[in-house]
């Protein structure tokens, strides 16, 4: 799956979209039909997604992939530790006939559908797939802080085109800005030409706009806060891309108000 950090909203989760890259994204990270960015969508069964039990060694790197998933026979819950779907945007203050979500999960998906738009995410996973990977660019290398718990929401815009937000809490507001610079090293190291090119919009003080493209595949808008303990990544599919920095900054403050 080429997704999102749609994923995550981003898969995108920050997921992904329909690109082996995009498999770091939620978010903003869905994403065939149209890639979802950070994450993506089929039917159900008995799936690979986070092992309800860690690695006695608790991850530390989120930098590092993770460990392989176990098959899991149960969906994800609906929140994540203090995270609920109250600490995601409501989808009017992300755009006029924005709507949440339900993604029924499924075997290309990685996880099982829940009945909910909200799912909890590994956070190990979801902070490593929220990652640009595949880029032309030089890599940019270091550890990186792994947040304590994850959250993602999925959306459809007016367009009915596939969103998604990934919300990472962590242990304090130093490591959340420390994650948040290292992932804007890597998407500005990010060159065009690879499996996955990266524009930035615009880049702010604690937030930051970009377009991520994938190599066959659709562009998506990548909207980026750091706010106290918690980093936002919204991830969105768009026919216009580059006309959508207005917007993105439309956003940020509907992302903030959730983040505590």
């Amino acid at each position: 799956m080429k997704a999102l950090v749609v994923a995550g909203v981003l898969a995108v989760v920050l997921a992904g979209c329909s690109s082996n890259s995009a498999a770091q994204q939620p978010g903003p990270g869905v994403v065939q039909q149209s890639p979802t960015p950070v994450i993506p969508s089929t039917v159900g069964g008995t799936v690979p997604v986070p092992p309800a039990t860690l690695p006695t060694a608790k991850p530390t790197d989120a930098a590092v992939p993770p460990e392989v998933p176990e098959q899991a026979t149960a969906p994800p819950p609906a929140n994540a530790g203090p995270l609920t779907a109250r600490n995601l945007p409501a989808p009017e203050k992300l755009g006029a006939g924005w709507k949440t979500y339900t993604d029924p999960g499924g075997a290309e998906a990685g996880f099982i559908g829940n009945n909910t738009w909200t799912r909890r995410r590994d956070p190990h996973q979801a902070s490593y797939e929220a990652l640009p990977s595949g880029c032309a660019g030089q890599p940019v290398n270091g550890s990186l802080p792994v947040p304590a718990y994850a959250l993602t929401g999925s959306y459809r815009t007016a367009d009915a085109l596939p969103a998604t937000a990934l919300l990472l809490r962590f242990s304090n507001s130093n490591q959340a800005a420390a994650y948040y610079a290292g992932y804007q090293a890597r998407m500005n190291a990010c060159d065009t030409g690879g499996d996955l090119s990266a524009k930035q919009l615009w880049v702010d003080t604690t937030a930051a706009a970009a377009v991520r493209a994938y190599a066959g595949a659709e562009s998506y808008v990548d909207v980026s806060v750091v706010h106290g303990s918690t980093v936002a990544l919204l991830a969105t599919t768009s026919t216009k891309p580059d006309q959508q920095a207005d917007w993105a900054r439309t956003v940020v403050p509907a992302l903030e108000a959730g983040m505590g």
